[in-house]
């Protein structure tokens, strides 16, 4: 049995505004964000050229033109970001390794029992490019921690191999931010213990991380510093799914609300009829327009997929937590899932 761990990690690169490029060459070299049509609309992600502006993903549109007024924005079309991801996945399960998909654009591969692993994963790439008009970057390393932080390298087009011990020497001079699961906040408490470099936090004595961090957070920073990481590449089920709207202008009006509602709950059952899946809980997310935020869910006696029935528990919850304010964003999530062992109802379209 192998006990040599060789994780990769595979990163489209730039793959919403790469994919649209597909369908608009001539926009190719200019500057491009994908992001939604409203006014409250933030960038979903943006090409190379514009985020020389300082154009990044979660920006609010607005924002985003005053950095770059050229930009060219093009609106969000998932399902066919969802269709190219799909084509781009069958080359990585044909190498027919354990996989663990992080997102329509990335993945993780344990190729630890795959001859010559640097070389698939080279061979895989180019294959992307060429079958597919599409490039992505790619880290390998001991562990999955290694492998993100190397895809990230060299963005876009690149391909980097290392050890633990040489991207602990590699990254010592980066913030800790730029290790997964440091965020602004924690990077923020880091940076007040006088900490501003992953080498500083290689440094630092494990007692203090935890006293600060508790026990398990702190020890995660100290083996994380280190690039040590265990994990397994192992495929994740979702543990719920929701959609959200965000209103160009609020609403009152609780028809209007209980109108995005079936929308909402016609999206979830397809999503759960596809992956023949059912839930048993029904939860609704309400964002007032001074941002108090309010959720409420319900447990059914028996899993569904049915549209209808997931728009009468949301609209159920709704009414009985009426909102007294204009409401900014209003969502809808299912969860407890349990896959369906007959074949479910019709799922019907609700209008």
């Amino acid at each position: 049995m192998n006990t040599r761990r060789v994780i990769a990690h595979l990163d489209m690169d730039a793959f919403y505004v790469a994919v649209e490029l597909l369908r608009r060459p001539e926009l190719r070299g200019k500057p491009v964000m994908i992001a939604g049509l409203g006014p409250r609309a933030v960038v979903t992600t943006a090409s190379y050229e514009a985020r020389r502006f300082g154009v990044g993903s979660a920006m609010p549109v607005s924002q985003a033109r005053r950095l770059c007024p050229d930009a060219i924005h093009l609106p969000v079309d998932m399902a066919h970001y969802r269709e190219k991801s799909a084509q781009v996945m069958t080359l990585v399960e044909e190498l027919g390794v354990p996989r663990q998909r992080v997102s329509v654009d990335e993945v993780y591969l344990d190729l630890s029992d795959v001859p010559y692993p640097v070389q698939r994963m080279s061979e895989l790439v180019r294959a992307i490019r060429t079958d597919h008009g599409l490039d992505a970057s790619a880290g390998i390393g001991p562990n999955k921690l290694v492998a993100k932080v190397a895809s990230d390298a060299e963005k876009p087009r690149g391909f980097v191999v290392l050890s633990r011990e040489q991207a602990a020497e590699r990254f010592a001079p980066k913030p800790p931010t730029l290790i997964p699961g440091i965020g602004p906040k924690t990077g923020e408490r880091v940076r007040g213990l006088g900490i501003s470099t992953i080498g500083e936090l290689q440094r630092a004595p494990l007692e203090r991380l935890v006293a600060t961090f508790g026990e398990h957070h702190g020890r995660y920073l100290h083996e994380a510093a280190h690039f040590r990481d265990v994990s397994p590449v192992a495929e994740q089920t979702s543990k719920s799914r929701s959609v959200e709207t965000t209103f160009d202008r609020d609403l009152l009006e609780l028809e209007q609300l209980e109108r995005v509602l079936r929308g909402q709950a016609s999206e979830l059952g397809r999503a759960l009829a596809g992956r023949g899946l059912a839930a048993r809980t029904v939860a609704i997310k309400v964002r007032l327009d001074d941002f108090t935020t309010l959720t409420r869910a319900r447990t059914l006696p028996e899993a569904t997929a049915a549209p209808e029935t997931i728009c009468e528990v949301g609209i159920g919850l709704l009414r009985d937590n009426r909102p007294e304010r204009p409401v900014r964003l209003l969502g809808l999530r299912v969860a407890s899932f349990a896959t369906r062992t007959r074949e479910a109802p019709r799922q019907a379209t609700l209008v």
